[in-house]
C-alpha cells in the first residue's frame, strides 16, 4: 500500500513523518496481546526482527513504539507506505481503516514542513502551552498545579444515571474519593483524544469501566479502555476496574475478562458493592 488519499505517495514519505500521537494510537491496537488478531510481535517479525529481539521488547511499556523507533534506526529509508504494507500483511485491516485519516494528516503536515521549513505561525502557536494544562474545571490556569483524581470513569451517556449514583456513593460520603467524570470535569473546547489520554495516563490513579451493552458500541469507551490497557501491561489488574450494574445481552468484552469484575446487578453483592469499590480506588 504505497498510496492513500488523493495525492499522497506514502511510499515516498519517511516513517519519521508519524508523530507521537499516531505512534501511541498504533500502540493501542497492536500492544495488547490478542489471541485472535495479529499483535505487535507479528508486525515486528514482518519487519525483520529476530526472535531474541522480539522477546526483549516484551518488557517495554509500549513495544509498538519501540519497534518503530528501532526499525527506523536500522532502516533509515523505511517509509509510511512500507509500514502500512507490513500492517496489511499482518491482516490488521482495522488498524489501517481506523487510523487512515490520522496517518494522512501526519504525512500532509510533513510535506508542508518540507515545502516551508520555517513556519513562524506554528512556532508561536506551540508556545501557548498554559491552556493545554487547563483542561479540567479546577485546574490551575498557570499549569503549576494540575488537578488529579482517584479514578477516571469510562462510561457511555446512556449509563450516566449510574455514574451519578457513583458520584453520590463515592464522593459525597465518608469515602471522599475524587472521580474524573468527563462531562462534568473537562473544560469545553479541548481536543477530546489528547485530553483523554492525559487524564488517564497522568492524572488518574485508576480507571473504572462501566460495562454495558451500549459501552460495547461506544467508540470513545473503546479508545479509553484500549489506551489504559496499553500503558502498563504489567499493572493492568491494578489500573482497571470493570463494573457491571445491570444485566447484559451482549457478550462481556474479551479484553477485560482477565480482570476481577465488580458486579452491582446481583442482589447478594449490592450490600458490599460500594465499600469494595471504594477500597479498590483508595489503594496507593
Amino acid at each position: 500500500m504505497s498510496a492513500c488519499g488523493d495525492s499522497l505517495d506514502l511510499g515516498s514519505i519517511p516513517l519519521a513523518a508519524l508523530n507521537q500521537t499516531a505512534r501511541k494510537r498504533l500502540g493501542l491496537y497492536l500492544n495488547p496481546t490478542n489471541a485472535v488478531a495479529s499483535d505487535w510481535m507479528t508486525v515486528a517479525e514482518l519487519m525483520g526482527f529476530t526472535y531474541l529481539e522480539i522477546r526483549n521488547y516484551k518488557g517495554c511499556p509500549s513495544p509498538t513504539a519501540r519497534i518503530l523507533d528501532d526499525w527506523e534506526a536500522k532502516c533509515p529509508d523505511v517509509t509510511v507506505g512500507k509500514l502500512l504494507s507490513v500492517i496489511e500483511s499482518a491482516e490488521r485491516h482495522d488498524v489501517i481503516s481506523d487510523l487512515k485519516h490520522l496517518i494522512e494528516e501526519n504525512c500532509r503536515e510533513h510535506l508542508k514542513k518540507q515545502d516551508s521549513p520555517i513556519q513562524v505561525a506554528e512556532v508561536h502557536s506551540s508556545i501557548k502551552t498554559p491552556e493545554c494544562h487547563s483542561i479540567t474545571v479546577n485546574d490551575d490556569p498557570r499549569g503549576e498545579s494540575p488537578e488529579t483524581f482517584d479514578a477516571f470513569i469510562c462510561y457511555c451517556h446512556s449509563d450516566f444515571h449510574f455514574v451519578n449514583e457513583m458520584i453520590l456513593q463515592l464522593e459525597q460520603t465518608d469515602h471522599r474519593l475524587k472521580l474524573c467524570v468527563f462531562d462534568r470535569d473537562v473544560l469545553p473546547g479541548t481536543c477530546v483524544w489528547s485530553i483523554t489520554t492525559e487524564l488517564i495516563e497522568k492524572r488518574c490513579k485508576r480507571m473504572v469501566v462501566v460495562v454495558s451493552d451500549d459501552y460495547l458500541d461506544s467508540e470513545a469507551c473503546d479508545f479509553q479502555t484500549k489506551f489504559a490497557l496499553s500503558l502498563s501491561p504489567g499493572a493492568r489488574s491494578k489500573r482497571l476496574i470493570p463494573v457491571v450494574y445491570k444485566p447484559m445481552e451482549k457478550k462481556f468484552p474479551s479484553i477485560l475478562r482477565f480482570l476481577t469484575v465488580c458486579e452491582y446487578n446481583k442482589p447478594f453483592s449490592k450490600t458490599w458493592f460500594w465499600p469494595r469499590l471504594a477500597k479498590a480506588l483508595s489503594l496507593p
